[in-house]
């Protein structure tokens, strides 16, 4: 037992209270050491305070060649995030304990040097996120392609220069120059008229909630380079249409989340004008133009910062005022104007290129007018600590963002199922996103598993398969897929689902994992199977709110436990008591019988809900559960019994 160290920031033996702390709330820290050991230091300091404190650990006990140290910190006044290490000195040596070298938090590593260090997230105060929110289960829609609903498929304004689709089920396109720049943008006539033809639809499938894709005026077809913030695109509908739709909606008791998108502009667009397709003085065509001092001119009017290098995508300047005013502030802003008509919430574009000043304006402003309101920012990475333009971004620890789209998520997903990584570095990723994020955004972080921006979750699920034909790798695909829908139903946060997804849509490229919805052609499957999982979570309350437990059976067994206890949540909402265990085992060939122990977790009779609710056998005071390959299982204690 020679140099022994050990910390564990996810057990509360070493670290309490669990993961992320409010303001001036009291740290328990502890560390176990080999007997011999002279004294133990705690090294940390703050993210807005790069002082490194050494504070001398206090000797609390020993036992059986262990000595147990321990100090006790106040977090700060102010939210920020406090990093950690340790010191041990033995005689005549020193060693230091920190992080692993994933940065994953839990147990950790002895090193010679300084350490990767712990982290510790304290943010501004307890909320609860919006009720409504983290109760819903999400659909995205990028409208041209989801649903024409005029008579005879007809597309209405169509823009100039454009490709229009003939057939529904044609392929996307994209038109390119030999610079590889698009020159001609193609459509098929999705509508918001065909949205609201649809919402019966949406209804059925469980959805609560709509998140579009940009839908303001614009050039292209997905509408990221904004033409006019205050017009609905001509193709799409007008404002009326989309003030029935928000109605008609809400009468199903789905809320509409809009995307909005504010580090750029389009250049053809009212506010840089550069095709001069607008009635206005565009900030290309003259520096007396209102809008000039939104743009960056290197050299005017040619030389231009743009998103990314697209010229067609000017960047603003976000902390300009009146830019500012414009989106957020003025009586007609963006923001106001479309809250007023009835939006619940907005997703904010590359959220990591907008000033945290910004955003929180943003969101401040939104919430005066409806506190029920939801700002959900793409952030791709842990947004805890994330690091963007050189700068550590306070997305979760003030009054900024809600929720994040939670890629993680969807990359542990992927790496399991896809045999990349086993159930017990999953476990450890995801304890990781646990640990780190405050309680109230753990629960309602956007837990996709497919988007505009990335390929179709079924094809993706297809890749690793070399020794299976092309019909067998399908079939372990939609298997595949049954799982992972298993999986986001029921794992905290809020799920999304990427229209056609549930249908069985394919394609890995832009454009074509932006393919229409195959109406009538679905993959009827797949379609039940995501109707019956999203009708379990929106069943269950221990399923949006219930305790997570993440649970490793072996590397191609994961799963987790979530439970209602003593009439509270985790947020002490009065709820009904309820567990559930959730199983999932990725093997292609083999299966596993796996034996839960019933007093670990206090489980009581537990129903097999995807299998006529049929009562499971309790042997020896353990759960006996057989989980055939890529088959999955969701055991309830009180499921509602037919």
């Amino acid at each position: 037992m020679k140099d022994y160290i050990y910390h564990n920031s996810q057990e509360l033996s070493y670290r309490s209270p669990f993961g992320a702390v409010s303001c001036e709330q009291e740290i328990t820290i502890k560390l176990t050491v080999s007997a011999e050991t002279l004294s133990c230091y705690l090294h940390y300091w703050q993210e807005s305070n790069l002082i490194e404190q050494d504070l001398l650990m206090e000797n609390i006990e020993n036992n059986e060649g262990l000595q147990t140290w321990q100090i006790k910190l106040s977090s700060p006044t102010k939210p920020d995030l406090l990093w950690y290490y340790f010191s041990v000195h033995f005689n005549g040596k020193v060693l230091y304990y920190g992080n692993n070298s994933e940065g994953y938090g839990g147990a950790g590593e002895v090193s010679h040097h300084i350490p990767l260090p712990y982290q510790i997230t304290v943010f501004q105060h307890q909320y609860l996120p919006p009720k409504w929110f983290m109760e819903t289960i999400i659909y995205q829609i990028f409208v041209d392609r989801f649903y024409n609903g005029h008579p005879n498929q007809t597309i209405v304004n169509p823009k100039k220069n454009s490709l229009l689709h003939s057939h529904w089920e044609n392929q996307p396109i994209y038109i390119k120059d030999s610079q590889g720049k698009i020159v001609y943008w193609d459509f098929f006539g999705g509508n918001l008229l065909g949205v609201q033809k649809k919402l019966s639809y949406l209804q059925e499938l469980g959805v609560g909630a709509i998140y579009f894709n940009p839908i303001f005026e614009a050039p292209s077809n997905h509408k990221y380079d904004t033409g006019d913030y205050h017009r609905i695109d001509p193709m799409y509908g007008d404002k009326q249409l989309f003030s029935e739709l928000l109605v008609s909606a809400k009468k199903l008791g789905i809320e509409v989340i809009l995307d909005g998108v504010f580090s750029h502009t389009g250049s053809d667009s009212v506010y840089f004008n550069k095709e001069g397709s607008y009635d206005s003085l565009g900030a290309y065509q003259s520096k007396d133009s209102p809008y000039f001092e939104w743009y960056r001119f290197n050299s005017f009017p040619d030389d231009y910062q743009c998103w990314w290098g697209i010229e067609v995508l000017p960047n603003v300047n976000e902390l300009n005022t009146s830019y500012q005013d414009f989106i957020i502030y003025n009586g007609n802003s963006v923001l106001n104007h479309w809250q007023q008509l009835g939006v619940k919430g907005w997703r904010l574009d590359v959220a990591d290129e907008l000033p945290d000043s910004f955003i929180r304006g943003f969101n401040l402003t939104m919430k005066k007018q409806d506190y029920d309101a939801v700002l959900i920012g793409e952030v791709w990475e842990d947004a805890s600590n994330k690091i963007s333009y050189g700068e550590r971004r306070r997305y979760l620890i003030e009054d900024e963002l809600d929720s994040v789209t939670n890629y993680p998520f969807r990359q542990a997903v992927l790496d399991f199922l896809l045999g990349y990584r086993n159930a017990y570095i999953i476990d450890k990723l995801l304890m990781s996103i646990y640990e780190n994020y405050p309680l109230p955004h753990f629960y309602s972080l956007m837990n996709l598993l497919g988007t505009h921006d990335t390929p179709r979750i079924l094809s993706v699920l297809q890749n690793n398969l070399p020794n299976f034909s092309g019909s067998d790798q399908k079939r372990i695909a939609i298997q595949r897929l049954k799982l992972a829908v298993l999986w986001q139903m029921t794992y905290p946060g809020v799920p999304l689902i990427y229209y056609g997804d549930e249908a069985g849509l394919e394609g890995v490229e832009e454009p074509l994992n932006r393919r229409p919805y195959p109406w009538g052609k679905e993959n009827d499957e797949l379609l039940e199977w995501y109707k019956v999982l999203t009708s379990l979570r929106n069943s269950y309350e221990v399923f949006t709110t219930g305790e997570w437990i993440s649970t490793v059976f072996n590397e191609d067994v994961y799963g987790y436990i979530r439970r209602i206890r003593n009439g509270m949540d985790v947020f002490q909402q009065v709820k009904k008591d309820n567990t559930a265990v959730i199983l999932m085992n990725r093997s292609l060939d083999r299966e596993y019988k796996i034996s839960i122990n019933i007093e670990d977790y206090s489980l009581g009779e537990m129903y097999d809900v995807l299998n006529n609710n049929s009562l499971y056998n309790r042997e020896n005071d353990c759960l006996h559960v057989r989980l055939l390959p890529l088959e999955g299982k969701v055991l309830l204690a009180n499921p509602t019994i037919d």
